[in-house]
């Protein structure tokens, strides 16, 4: 059985591997994980086949393609450059049986989040460095189109609700209802559970996406359901829960606990709790004096910065292909 206490994250994998052996198996659900020849990727793909795999996992019935790069935060143009064609190679996979790269594909690419704050700000700068295409069809009309194998590309940043005073949905459905694109793809930060994923994980789903979900923001979903589009959510965690941390530590500080004299019952006593039991503790010591924390990275404006390029990049490389010299 799934354990009960929740440890927000907005990633499939890692709610997978929140169950018993480490990602057991799961009736409805289907884990593969594979190396591309000569890759530094590692990449996965939980698919939730059913409602009972709904159930268990807490998300909707899709894929969740997520690309695991270790060195993303470093600045190496050749790795990134993998990563952008690993996902576009992803992007493909998801569209497969449409013909998106056909003229006049219109692709609407919303950056979700907050441009003023730095771990929010991945979907806005995604959209600084999109090359659009819509405004060229606008200007030069059908002829122009004509013989070009390029996509319409638009793109729109909402902004969030504190800004606007409107939910993100609302606002994209007076745009659909003008444009009339055939794909969305929303690109948003997201929450992870473990530190090591913070900045190195990206991930591609189907199901459309939940803005705030993971640090328990809950928005209006952007879903095929609720928008009549078809939407494909590119997410990167940006931040961890600080009793998600102190939770992956529990085990060393129980040993730790348990060599001296004075506290061997104390790191017996923790020992012997359960996950629950240890996160619930947590949680109470933490939550009274610190509230609902969560941790960033100290060079996540780098990191951001570098990520916004990299997915802007897979985007253009999926639906325009390589770029001529």
């Amino acid at each position: 059985m799934k354990n009960t206490f929740e440890v927000r994250t907005d990633l499939a994998v890692e709610e997978k591997e929140s169950f018993p052996g480490n990602g057991g198996e799961i009736s409805g659900v289907s884990l593969r994980e594979w190396h591309r020849a000569d890759s530094r990727i590692k990449m996965t793909e939980v698919k939730i086949l059913d409602k009972k795999g709904e159930k268990a996992m807490g998300k909707p019935m899709g894929s969740y393609i997520t690309l695991e790069a270790d060195q993303l935060s470093r600045k190496d143009e050749n790795y990134h450059r993998e990563v952008s064609e690993e996902l576009a190679r992803q992007i493909g996979q998801l569209l497969e049986g449409e013909d998106y790269r056909a003229s006049g594909f219109h692709v609407l690419v919303v950056g979700l989040g907050n441009s003023s704050v730095t771990p929010d700000s991945l979907g806005p700068r995604v959209l600084n460095n999109l090359q659009v295409t819509r405004h060229l069809k606008v200007q030069y009309g059908d002829e122009f189109w004509n013989g070009r194998s390029m996509p319409v590309i638009s793109g729109i940043v909402p902004g969030v609700m504190a800004q606007t005073g409107m939910e993100s949905a609302e606002i994209l459905k007076g745009i659909i209802h003008e444009t009339k694109p055939n794909l969305i793809i929303a690109i948003d930060a997201l929450a992870a559970r473990s530190v090591k994923r913070l900045g190195t994980t990206i991930q591609l789903t189907d199901t459309g996406i939940h803005p705030g979900s993971g640090v328990g923001n809950h928005r209006h979903s952007l879903t095929r359901e609720s928008l009549g589009v078809p939407v494909m959510a590119i997410g990167v965690p940006t931040v961890v829960g600080a009793a998600a941390i102190v939770h992956d530590t529990v085990s060393a500080m129980i040993a730790a606990l348990s060599k001296g004299m004075e506290t061997k019952g104390m790191g017996d006593f923790v020992g012997s709790m359960s996950s629950d039991e240890q996160y619930d503790l947590i949680r109470e010591l933490l939550e009274p004096e610190f509230g609902p924390l969560y941790v960033t990275p100290p060079d996540i404006d780098e990191t951001v910065k570098e990520l916004s390029y990299t997915i802007s990049e897979g985007i253009h490389l999926a639906f325009m292909g390589e770029e001529e010299e």
